[in-house]
């Protein structure tokens, strides 16, 4: 693909971490261990970037932290494109992403959610083409996916949002209202942050 053709695409970006042991999934690591934890990380992200990243209805990026491991090219996909997550809580780094990626609409996911499929990534593009605003809520109250249209403004809604708790989708919908932006849903999946989230979904594996 030229680089002219990737420009007009639609970009999805994955948000992703090093994967440290004692420094991902803690929720999950207190019940399953850090290392059982740090492999399912690891394992979830490698194949999350394998099904999404090179799709041609999208450019995908890898977005990563800790900023210094931009450069490590063994832990990510050689052939994508990458940015800083930056400082700040999951909201403020993805706000700042919103805010410095290329022109035309951006879908951002986690890259610890298994059941992410390449038709969930496509029915929230065609969602931003009605709506300004996308979600994947997740079963325990957050979401798993969001994007934005960010014609004709890069709107600002993350702040005073309720990280990590059953609040966080009703915090962020609460700003998109306030920014008097439409919104959309698509499907609802399994954030995997607990050991009963861990079993639940091998079960259904």
């Amino acid at each position: 693909m030229s680089s002219h053709s990737a420009s007009l695409l639609p970009r999805l970006v994955i948000m992703a971490r090093r994967p440290e042991l004692g420094r991902v999934k803690t929720r999950l690591a207190s019940g399953i261990g850090a290392v059982g934890a740090t492999r399912f990380y690891r394992q979830t992200t490698q194949s999350v970037f394998r099904r999404l990243g090179h799709d041609r209805r999208w450019q995908t990026w890898a977005s990563l932290s800790p900023d210094r491991t931009l450069g490590e090219d063994a832990l990510w996909p050689a052939s994508l494109p990458r940015i800083m997550q930056g400082a700040g809580d999951v909201g403020a780094r993805m706000q700042h992403i919103m805010d410095v990626m290329p022109r035309g609409p951006v879908v951002i996911v986690g890259s610890d959610i298994p059941e992410i499929k390449a038709d969930h990534i496509a029915a929230a593009f065609r969602a931003l083409g009605r709506a300004d605003v996308v979600f994947g809520p997740a079963e325990d109250g957050g979401y798993w996916l969001v994007g934005m249209r960010r014609r004709p403004r890069v709107a600002d809604i993350f702040e005073d949002v309720r990280w990590s708790s059953e609040q966080a989708l009703e915090d962020t919908l609460r700003n998109v209202k306030r920014a008097g932006l439409v919104h959309e849903r698509v499907a609802t999946l399994s954030d995997i942050d607990t050991a009963e989230d861990f079993a639940r979904w091998q079960k259904r594996r």
